[in-house]
């Protein structure tokens, strides 16, 4: 009679390996036939070696049966005996742990109601700590869902969304940004969202929160940036609209890639209407972006990412 005592291991310490490293031959088996010693029970497995870079990733979800390591032990041997051989960029996270969100919004909320309430009905499983705004429009709604709103007003001349440089200013002192620094302190922030925060990061707070930091832009990068896209996408006359979610970095609305959604439209549609259209793509890819990263699934590869859905 086979044995089944572990084939639904619902009840055990789940964690998220993922990894990735230059590619050579063995990397799976190793990293298998290390969990397996270690009484790792894989749930789900996925890799990904990438020709144009020579660079392999993995991710694996796995859960810890009686007899394994304690979690301490688990990081340690892995180094020892795994990362280390093979250069790895690793990391090894309990499934269970949350991912602490800080939303930063500005004016247009639509971005941020769909996160909250998809935090709200579990959706999302991440906790939200604090919201910003340079505005004080979203502050009840923050008190509603018990979550501390942080006022932090920016001078329109500081950081002007509008300008079109592709270069994030590198100066950012006068843009509230030590506040910022402080909230994302004080509430052991993991991961900020710019929901629609209408505001350039500078240079210095970029590299702070470099491959943790989501923006959400309103186009399908990298078509009209700036001020009206809905407007300009009307005047140009075009055929498809859609956003794209991508981590943040100093080149403006250039970081790596998330996620992307696109719907068609035609002639029959007023500025209003892809607005409308526009806004809904927006949160849809905003959150799926934000899911894949709270899941462990994005991996930086240079200016792309490897996500494993």
């Amino acid at each position: 009679m086979s044995d089944t005592r572990h084939l639904s291991p619902v009840t055990l310490p789940r964690y998220i390996l993922t990894i990735s490293c230059k590619d050579v031959r063995g990397i799976v088996a190793v990293v298998t036939g290390f969990l397996a010693e270690n009484y790792g029970f894989i749930i789900e497995s996925a890799q990904f070696g990438d020709d144009s870079t020579g660079i392999f990733f993995m991710r694996v979800e796995f859960a810890m049966e009686k007899g394994g390591p304690a979690e301490k032990e688990l990081l340690k041997r892995f180094e020892a005996k795994v990362a280390r051989r093979f250069g790895m960029r690793w990391q090894i996270i309990p499934k269970a742990q949350k991912s602490r969100v800080l939303i930063m919004v500005s004016k247009y909320g639509h971005c941020l109601n769909d996160l909250l309430y998809r935090y709200k009905t579990g959706q999302l499983a991440i906790e939200i700590p604090a919201i910003i705004s340079n505005h004080k429009d979203w502050e009840e709604t923050a008190k509603w869902h018990g979550i501390p709103f942080y006022y932090n007003p920016i001078p329109r001349e500081s950081g002007d969304p509008l300008k079109s440089s592709k270069k994030i200013p590198a100066q950012g002192g006068d843009k509230g940004e030590a506040k910022i620094l402080d909230i994302i302190t004080k509430h052991n922030i993991d991961t900020v969202v710019l929901a629609r925060y209408m505001q350039i990061l500078s240079a210095e707070l970029c590299a702070k929160l470099a491959g943790r930091a989501i923006n959400i832009h309103h186009s399908f990068l990298p078509s009209f940036k700036g001020a009206r896209p809905y407007q300009q996408a009307f005047d140009r006359g075009v055929k498809i609209i859609g956003a794209t979610a991508h981590y943040v970095t100093t080149d403006l609305d250039e970081g790596p890639i998330i996620e992307q959604e696109v719907a068609r439209v035609d002639h029959t549609h007023t500025p209003g209407d892809l607005t409308a259209i526009g806004r809904d793509i927006e949160c849809a890819v905003l959150a799926r972006a934000l899911k894949f990263h709270i899941e462990h699934r994005v991996i930086l590869n240079g200016k792309k990412t490897v996500i494993f859905k």
